[in-house]
């Protein structure tokens, strides 16, 4: 009887450290292989251009500000992440200092950089 209960126990165990496993990285080496392209604001409207990325635990949701064609505010709408503040806040920094998506990818955040990144960058190529 309780040799029952203890392998019920184990394979409950087993379940669900192999079901955060599979949630913690799915999503995590198509987001390390994705590509960010160029983006052109220079034939865009002003106003605000909303963009997601869906990519597991790194799906997202930004809104994208335009003013004279130039990018001059992103704002996280919706994130699975638990946020990184000061990640968020360096990469955005560098995306509206150069005005393109194609930055360096903030150093031990490589996957979540890109996926706010493609998230801008399908917020401005729609």
């Amino acid at each position: 009887m309780y040799i029952k209960v203890i392998l019920g126990i184990v394979f409950l165990l087993v379940l669900t450290i192999g079901g955060a496993g599979f949630y913690i990285t799915k999503g995590l080496n198509s987001g390390k292989d994705m590509s960010i392209n160029h983006i052109d604001t220079s034939k865009l409207k002003n106003g605000v251009y909303e963009g997601k990325y869906d990519g597991g635990r790194w799906s997202n949701k930004v809104s994208v500000v335009l003013e004279d064609s130039k990018i001059t505010k992103i704002n996280v709408v919706e994130s699975v992440l638990v946020e990184k503040p000061e990640v968020t806040r360096e990469l955005i920094k560098n995306v509206i200092e150069k005005q393109d998506t194609v930055v360096d990818a903030v150093s031990g955040a490589t996957v979540t950089s890109k996926a706010y990144l493609k998230a801008i960058e399908n917020a401005l190529s729609k």
